[in-house]
């Protein structure tokens, strides 16, 4: 089998079609239906390792935010949200915990397939890459602010900083375009692929927001990320 995907979901019926289309697609599956269960495997070091993790926000015994939680604390591997319709907060709380994607139920099985192949390329491709290596061109610098893309390490005025997958693509892109714009809907789909944008939009902002703060950069007065309204973002040179 390939990539072990966990799936945290207080019913049984999407756990067991999430399973059907992933393990059709040659991922193992392991599935749960409440919060503790889950917050129990995260602690489990001597478990099979986990690729990526699929959390309902609401379940009983611990929410998955809770579970979110307890994985960035331990684990770098991605992390897909599922959330009610219309449920904004939820998407938001996710996506600051350190989730990289949200799915809103109801959903398509293939599009959460889509999305499960699009977070594990880049989350292996970064992961694959002997330590230390480099290759010329592949350093980006802006001022005080470093990303190295082989090593997928990003510093700050000398300090590392902490970035999800989704957060160090994010600025890459932004670094790569060397002060011009890009909107929303280009750094989307150059992180996640050119399907669902409309119902993904808002998870650049998120993005966007949260890596402003690892940085201690501002929205008012922006020294790295600037948004340029109407049109997207970019780097201050």
């Amino acid at each position: 089998m390939g990539e072990r995907v966990l799936v945290v979901d207080d019913e049984p019926e999407i756990c067991e079609l999430v399973a059907v289309y992933l393990e059709a697609e040659g991922f193992a599956v392991e599935c749960l239906h409440d919060g503790a269960a889950a917050l129990a495997r995260v602690a489990d070091e001597a478990a099979p390792a986990v690729d990526l993790a699929i959390l309902d926000v609401m379940l009983p015994g611990a929410s998955g935010l809770d579970v979110c939680r307890a994985i960035r604390r331990r684990h770098g591997y991605p992390v897909i949200m599922l959330t009610a319709r219309g449920e904004q907060a939820d998407k938001i709380a996710g996506l600051s915990l350190g989730a990289d994607d949200y799915v809103t139920k109801p959903f398509l099985p293939l599009e959460l397939v889509a999305r499960v192949k699009a977070q594990l390329r880049r989350y292996t491709t970064y992961n694959s890459l002997e330590p230390g290596a480099r290759r010329e061109g592949e350093v980006l610098t802006c001022r005080a602010l470093t990303l190295d893309v082989p090593a997928h390490e990003a510093t700050l005025n000398d300090r590392p900083l902490s970035l999800t997958p989704t957060e160090f693509s994010l600025l890459r892109e932004l670094l790569e375009a060397d002060g011009a714009v890009v909107s929303a809907r280009e750094l989307y789909q150059r992180i996640f692929g050119d399907a669902y944008y409309e119902k993904g939009s808002g998870s650049i902002t998120v993005h966007v927001r949260h890596l402003r703060e690892k940085m201690g950069d501002s929205f008012e007065d922006p020294k790295y990320i600037r948004t340029v309204w109407g049109l997207g973002y970019k780097i201050e040179r």
